[in-house]
């Protein structure tokens, strides 16, 4: 497993379930193209798959 996460926010929360919104927030995703680097652990990537659809993940 990688240490570090660049998460992508690639598609918009317009229209998404509030859940799915929040989560995007926790990840401190807010405008879209915007990057977060966040240490690899079972939290993010549990935050991740909640979202898989909206972000994309690359390992450094």
């Amino acid at each position: 497993m990688a240490k570090k996460l660049a998460i992508t926010l690639t598609r918009s929360v317009i229209g998404r379930p509030g859940d799915q919104r929040e989560t995007v927030k926790a990840l401190g995703l807010r405008k879209l193209n915007q990057t977060v680097e966040h240490q690899d652990n079972p939290a993010i990537r549990g935050m991740i798959n909640k979202v898989a659809h909206l972000v994309t993940v690359k390992e450094l």
